[in-house]
């Protein structure tokens, strides 16, 4: 969705979008293969419409992609009704491009068959995707920015952390101001803890059937329930003996989400997403006094991947 997004707003930037009359998509290695199973033929469509992971609703997925289906013209960039044959304009080729197996490639063409614009992009994971251009130039992670602790190993982490007598969070959004305010920083963070509680909530409450054909039920809220009744009967709150339990059912609520085409935050990746939000949920839910500093810091620990969300 975010590499459809960006190319539907590089058409509008250059003016193209009114020549555009009909669009192909193209899948390649793993997106190609998991293409279907993980929503990706979707989630690409959605993009194209304009939508975007962090604003879309969730529930008007399915009925889009239906009327797509039936119409066969797709609202590019919400602008511009363009022709879109699911069986025919939507590919899924065997073979992988040579940078990354996530590739995909759009392209856009005239009535009469000309090309207006295509470009190749790489889902390399952690919501970031890489555009072909990026992918022939020279790799500059840091754009020429100099990071006040800047280190490669876990090791050199611990050891700039003792010299300058600072926690690892503490460190991390030190780092973090090279690019925006700490004020910022903590905001968008605690905007991702916010998405992240929205997707546990929603996994702990839906019931049903989950997509793909394997016919899969929903089990976080059953599960949610008899842990909860449990707790009650023998007068336990979160013991030790059932805080891995919670903490897993936090987690197969956010799986059962990410399975249904909800939203949710792909930390550390999107396979295991539901553990990260599981670890804090528990703790900010049985943890006397905590606050939203705790989330910060939570966060702010494993920041170096982060910068995605």
């Amino acid at each position: 969705m975010q590499a459809a997004f960006k190319y539907v707003t590089t058409l509008r930037e250059n003016s193209l979008l009114d020549e555009v009359e009909h669009l192909e998509v193209h899948l390649y290695g793993s997106l190609s293969a998991t293409g279907v199973g993980h929503a990706t033929d979707h989630a690409i469509i959605m993009g194209l419409m304009g939508e975007r992971p962090s604003t879309i609703d969730p529930s008007i997925i399915e009925p889009a992609i239906q009327a797509l289906k039936e119409s066969q013209s797709l609202a590019l960039g919400r602008q511009k009704e363009v022709t879109f044959v699911w069986e025919s304009d939507l590919y899924f080729h065997e073979e992988s491009l040579p940078h990354h197996p996530n590739a995909m490639k759009l392209a856009a063409f005239t009535h009469q068959g000309d090309l207006v614009y295509e470009n190749t992009y790489y889902s390399v994971g952690g919501g970031f995707v890489v555009e072909q251009a990026q992918v022939d130039m020279p790799l500059d992670d840091l754009g020429g920015v100099t990071l006040p602790y800047n280190f490669d190993t876990a090791d050199q982490l611990l050891a700039l952390c003792k010299k300058e007598q600072l926690s690892v969070s503490r460190l991390m959004l030190e780092n973090e101001k090279v690019w925006r305010t700490e004020e910022e920083v903590r905001d968008e963070l605690w905007r991702i803890w916010q998405v992240m509680c929205e997707c546990i909530d929603n996994g702990l409450t839906h019931e049903g059937i989950l997509p793909g054909g394997l016919k899969v039920k929903r089990r976080a809220k059953l599960l949610h329930q008899r842990l909860q009744a449990a707790e009650q009967n023998e007068c336990l709150i979160a013991s030790t003996f059932s805080a891995m339990e919670w903490v897993n059912i936090f987690a197969l609520a956010v799986n059962e989400e990410n399975a249904a085409g909800g939203r949710m935050v792909t930390a550390p990746t999107n396979g295991a997403a539901g553990i990260i939000p599981a670890v804090l949920h528990y703790y900010m839910k049985f943890q006397p006094n905590a606050c939203e500093k705790n989330v910060v810091d939570f966060f702010a620990g494993g920041r170096r991947h982060w910068h995605s969300l």
